[in-house]
């Protein structure tokens, strides 16, 4: 491939591979439920995203410090690095470590460190994003943008994941609206597991920039004229989609069908240490059994430089131009 890739959908709490569950366990002195590797590898078969959920936030409890943060962010941007990305746009949750006692300040900490020297260190510009918990109250997601505010650190913008069903981006008008005056970039997670008309909400109500999956909105022929009129990204994650049921295969996944409409549309791994694989990899199933060509794999990276929110000079570099 030779144009650079950009990764906009992936959750670092989603890079949180097997064998550093149990290194971090064994530094913080965390009593893991499971007897080794093959037993927690055992688990990752996932019958829907609540399913993920709980294993997700479960193996979460190991990651305690600044240090933790750090090592975990480096480990992700070793491997994307690896596999050919130059920007990665890096999803965090806040709410998942402060509500298990862990200090916003600590976790942004041991990001920030890893971020603010990924070009040196790896040839990877990064930005992070601060990911509002949708299935928690909204309140809570007030007081987390509140604290990340009145920290100053260096947050690109606001997203919106978690269980969708249920939790319509309606919900969440006050907050996007306060991120966005106060200079971040907006996105949502919508038309997953939900409907189009959450797509919908996010654009019109939440005036997101991008919208995480989408996948649904082919269910919806006006929501599609909608999204290529306007080239709104859509951050698509094919290894995710399958292993969460949301298609039953890589061969049934509407990638293609996407690309033909004109929607601007990126590949990206959500939690690659739970759905089998990195952007490289989710590129090469792709190819085996989708049939991606060479021209379609250019187009997706092209898409993923366009759809970041690197610098115009960034851009331009990554382009070629």
């Amino acid at each position: 491939m030779s144009t650079p890739l950009a990764e906009l959908h992936m959750h670092i709490e989603g890079s949180l591979e097997p064998e550093l569950i149990f290194e971090l366990a064994q530094r913080n002195k965390v009593d893991l439920p499971y007897r080794d590797l093959d037993d927690l590898r055992s688990r990752y078969e996932f019958t829907d995203l609540q399913s993920f959920l709980d294993l997700y936030f479960a193996n979460m409890t190991v990651l305690r410090t600044a240090q933790d943060f750090a090592d975990l962010a480096r480990a992700y941007l070793a491997r994307a690095a690896a596999g050919g990305v130059r920007h990665a746009e890096i999803f965090f949750n806040p709410q998942a470590h402060t509500a298990r006692g862990v200090p916003l300040p600590a976790v942004l900490e041991g990001l920030a460190d890893a971020v603010g020297s990924s070009e040196a260190e790896f040839g990877v510009s990064s930005d992070l994003i601060a990911a509002v918990l949708r299935d928690r109250p909204v309140p809570e997601a007030e007081a987390m943008l509140d604290e990340v505010l009145r920290l100053d650190v260096p947050v690109l913008g606001l997203g919106l994941d978690s269980a969708e069903v249920g939790y319509p981006p309606s919900l969440f008008v006050d907050v996007f609206d306060r991120a966005r005056s106060n200079g971040l970039r907006t996105v949502a997670h919508a038309g997953e597991e939900g409907p189009p008309d959450y797509i919908r909400q996010a654009l019109d109500l939440l005036r997101v920039e991008r919208i995480d999956h989408g996948v649904r909105c082919l269910e919806d022929e006006a929501l599609v004229a909608r999204l290529v009129e306007e080239q709104v990204p859509l951050t698509v994650c094919p290894l995710s989609n399958v292993r969460l049921r949301v298609v039953d295969t890589l061969a049934e996944h509407p990638l293609r069908r996407m690309l033909e409409a004109g929607l601007l549309v990126t590949v990206n791994s959500d939690d690659p240490a739970y759905f089998g694989g990195y952007v490289d990899d989710n590129f090469a199933r792709l190819q085996a059994e989708l049939g991606l060509t060479d021209a379609e794999r250019e187009t997706l990276a092209r898409n993923s430089i366009r759809a970041s929110f690197a610098s115009a000079e960034r851009k331009a570099e990554l382009l070629g131009g």
